[in-house]
C-alpha cells in the first residue's frame, strides 16, 4: 500500500507522466513496487536504468533510432525521480544532471542538430535546448517554459508538435528550473530569463527572432504572460493551467508542491515559502499584454482551479479563453486537445 505522498503522485501526476512519454506500463510497474515516498526516487532511476541498458545495447547493434529513443525514456524516468523528490538535495541534483545528459544522447541519435543554449547575465542564469525544423530556413521560435516541476529534459515530445508545424523551439530553464535552478532560486520576474534568452540567440540567421512567441505550463501559465508584459520581443504568449496569484491557493495545494516550492524558492521554510509564492501575481501585471494571448485550463484542474487561470484571461485586453470541462491540470488528460490547439494557434499568430 503506497503511502500518502506516493498516492497523491499517482492522483496528480499520472496523465501527465504518461503524456510526456513515460510508457504507461512502466509508469504500473514503477508505482506498484513504490510504497514510501523515500523509495520513489530509487524506483524509477531503476526503470531508468533499464532504458539506459537498452540504449547501450541497440546503438552497439548499429540501431541508433532504437537507442535514441530508450534514452528518451530514461531521461523522462531520471526527471521524474526527482521533479517533486526533495528529499535529498544532492542527490536530487546528480538525478537532475543524469536526466540532462540522457537526454543530450538522445539529441545526438535522434536530433544532432539540437543546441544547447547558456547565459549568464544580469545575475540570471538560464540553460536551454535548441531544436529547429528540418527544411525551413528561418523559422520562427517558440520558447517552451515549464512550471514549478517541469524542466527542459520533460518537453522532448512537447517540441515535436511544434517543430512539425515549422516552429523552431527553445525548452528553457530559468531560475528554479533544472539545471538552472543549482545558480538561482524561483524569481517573480520571469521576463529576465525569457530576455537572457533572446539576447543570447540574437544574430543567428537560422532563426527569425522578428516572430517570436512563448508558450508556459502550469506556473509557466504564470510565466508565459508575465514575459509577455514585459519583454516586446514576445509577438504572442500561451498559458495552460497557469495561476493568477500562486501563494493565494497556498493552503489548498498539494503537500508535494509546497515542499516543491520551498525547495525551488530557496525558502528556509513553508511560511518564507507562500510569502515568495504571493509575489507570483499578475494583479496588475497582466493588463499590461497587449499581444495576442491563449489561455487554457481544465474544470477537473485540482492544483490550480480553472477560477483562478480564467482571472488571467479576463484582465488581458487580447485573450481568448478555452475551459476544457474534462480537462484536468495542464489538460494532460486531454493533451490530445491543448497540443495542438496551443502549437497551431501559436504558429498562427507568429506568421500573421
Amino acid at each position: 500500500m503506497p503511502d500518502a505522498r506516493v498516492q497523491a503522485a499517482i492522483d496528480n501526476w499520472a496523465p501527465r507522466m504518461v503524456t510526456q512519454g513515460v510508457d504507461y506500463n512502466d509508469f504500473v510497474r514503477t508505482t506498484a513496487r513504490t510504497e514510501t515516498w523515500d523509495e520513489w526516487l530509487d524506483e524509477w532511476t531503476r526503470t531508468a536504468e533499464l532504458h539506459l541498458g537498452l540504449a547501450r545495447e541497440a546503438e552497439a547493434e548499429g540501431h541508433e533510432r532504437t537507442a535514441g529513443e530508450a534514452y528518451v525514456r530514461a531521461a523522462l524516468c531520471l526527471h521524474f525521480a526527482k521533479y517533486v523528490w526533495v528529499v535529498d538535495p544532492r542527490r536530487n541534483r546528480e538525478t537532475t544532471e543524469r536526466a540532462r545528459d540522457a537526454l543530450y544522447e538522445a539529441h545526438r541519435l535522434l536530433d544532432p542538430s539540437a543546441e544547447r543554449v547558456e547565459a549568464d547575465r544580469d545575475g540570471v542564469t538560464i540553460r536551454a535546448n535548441l531544436r529547429r525544423p528540418p527544411g525551413v530556413k528561418r523559422p520562427p521560435l517558440a520558447i517552451l517554459i515549464p512550471g514549478l516541476d517541469s524542466t527542459k529534459e520533460e518537453f522532448f515530445h512537447f517540441e515535436a508538435v511544434f517543430l512539425a508545424r515549422g516552429l523552431a523551439t527553445l525548452s528553457l530553464d530559468g531560475p528554479g528550473q533544472g539545471e538552472a535552478g543549482f545558480a538561482q532560486s524561483i524569481r517573480h520576474d520571469y521576463e529576465v530569463a525569457v530576455s537572457a534568452a533572446l539576447d543570447a540567440l540574437a544574430g543567428r540567421p537560422d532563426l527569425d527572432l522578428e516572430r517570436v512567441g512563448a508558450a508556459g505550463v502550469s506556473l509557466g501559465g504564470y510565466y508565459a504572460p508575465r514575459a509577455a508584459a514585459f519583454e516586446p520581443r514576445l509577438r504572442a504568449a500561451a498559458g495552460v493551467s497557469g495561476p493568477r496569484n500562486f501563494g493565494e491557493l497556498w493552503d489548498d495545494l498539494p503537500a508535494l508542491t509546497r515542499e516543491s516550492f520551498v525547495h525551488y524558492s530557496g525558502s528556509r521554510d513553508a511560511e518564507q515559502g507562500r510569502e515568495r509564492a504571493l509575489r507570483l501575481d499578475l494583479a496588475g501585471v497582466v493588463g499590461r499584454v497587449s499581444q495576442p494571448m491563449l489561455v487554457i485550463t481544465g474544470k477537473l484542474d485540482r492544483l490550480i482551479p480553472w477560477q483562478s487561470t480564467k482571472l488571467i484571461a479576463e484582465a488581458a485586453p487580447n485573450a481568448r479563453f478555452v475551459l476544457y470541462e474534462e480537462g484536468n491540470h495542464v489538460c494532460n488528460n486531454v493533451a490530445y486537445r491543448y497540443r495542438p490547439l496551443v502549437a497551431d494557434w501559436l504558429a498562427e499568430q507568429l506568421r500573421a
